[in-house]
């Protein structure tokens, strides 16, 4: 049985993250709603401030094919969880303990399947009742573009308006002990 469970969400974010890390200048936003990034994956709310519902089960591998049509949004993307310790946080008050780990194989690459309703009730304000459900669910699996299963207007306009965002930074190489002492001599002539 899938547990359900009350996440605050400050700034219209939530996350799925590997060890609490947050590379957010590595995220991809072009979906609108699950946003990975070079580990773990942020999550786009509705509401900007308070309380959504969420749901969060760990599977063996890619759900069936049928859908519940109550769902207004499922989108699926890769996510990478170098330290294997998945978890939905509160990007304030951190993991949310109630809800299972989402990467019961370990360290390594899953899909995460997001699906979403009612971020259109209450859009950018602020709900200390939550007016939104989220469920998430993740399996092993290779790394693969993104999947938007069932879309939405929020949904198309973020897909339509990707192509003039800046692309994802990939964080910077880190330099070996013997190449930042090159870099310095270089650098004092």
């Amino acid at each position: 049985m899938t547990t359900t469970h009350n996440v605050y969400v400050p700034e219209g974010t939530f996350g799925v993250l590997d060890a609490g890390e947050i590379p957010v200048q590595t995220a991809d936003w072009s979906n609108g709603l699950a946003v990975p990034m070079s580990q773990g994956a942020l999550i786009v709310t509705g509401i900007h401030t308070g309380e959504i519902r969420s749901a969060a089960t760990a599977l063996a591998g890619p759900p069936a094919a049928s859908v519940d049509a109550s769902w207004e949004e499922i989108v699926e993307v890769s996510v990478h969880a170098p330290a294997g310790l998945l978890r939905v946080e509160s990007l304030e008050q951190g993991p949310v303990e109630e809800l299972e780990p989402l990467s019961p194989a370990g360290p390594g690459w899953y899909r995460l399947r997001v699906h979403a309703r009612g971020r259109n009730v209450l859009p950018d304000k602020v709900s200390a009742e939550p007016v939104e459900d989220y469920l998430l669910m993740t399996w092993p699996a290779p790394q693969s573009d993104a999947d938007i299963i069932r879309s939405s207007d929020r949904i198309d306009h973020a897909v339509a308006h990707a192509s003039s965002m800046p692309a994802p930074q990939q964080p910077a190489p880190t330099r070996s002990a013997e190449q930042e002492a090159l870099r310095r001599r270089l650098l004092r002539g």
